[in-house]
């Protein structure tokens, strides 16, 4: 699936496929993004997700308003441990298949929103 480049500044999900997913010239098999940057990422089993799997996107300032987790293929809840943590940092948490989190991406950049993301492999 290939996607347009939304009025937004800075990385923008181009595209994406079981392969990955393309930013700019790159394809991240999972990757994170903060409205500056998008970079691999190796994420461990979602049932072990942890703030310390997403420091470098948790700790921007400002403090980001959400974090939108693409959790994969399908939708899968997150730890409990985990949503409490974000919780306890004031940062939302929108849990969604890594596809639809990618397209939310860019509508949502496209806002303004100052978020985070975080996308599991496709397949």
């Amino acid at each position: 699936m290939r996607m347009d480049r939304a009025r937004a500044d800075g990385p923008v999900v181009a595209g994406m496929s079981p392969q990955g997913f393309r930013v700019d010239e790159n394809v991240y098999r999972a990757l994170t993004l903060t409205p500056q940057r998008a970079d691999g990422w190796t994420p461990p089993p979602l049932v072990a997700l942890d703030e310390a799997a997403l420091a470098a996107i948790l700790t921007l300032d400002p403090k980001p308003e959400f974090l939108l987790l693409g959790t994969g293929a399908t939708l899968v809840r997150p730890p409990p441990p985990f949503v409490a943590a974000l919780t306890v940092r004031g940062i939302g948490l929108e849990a969604m298949d890594s596809r639809a989190a990618a397209r939310a991406w860019g509508v949502l950049r496209g806002e303004g929103r100052w978020i985070v993301a975080a996308f599991y492999p496709i397949a």
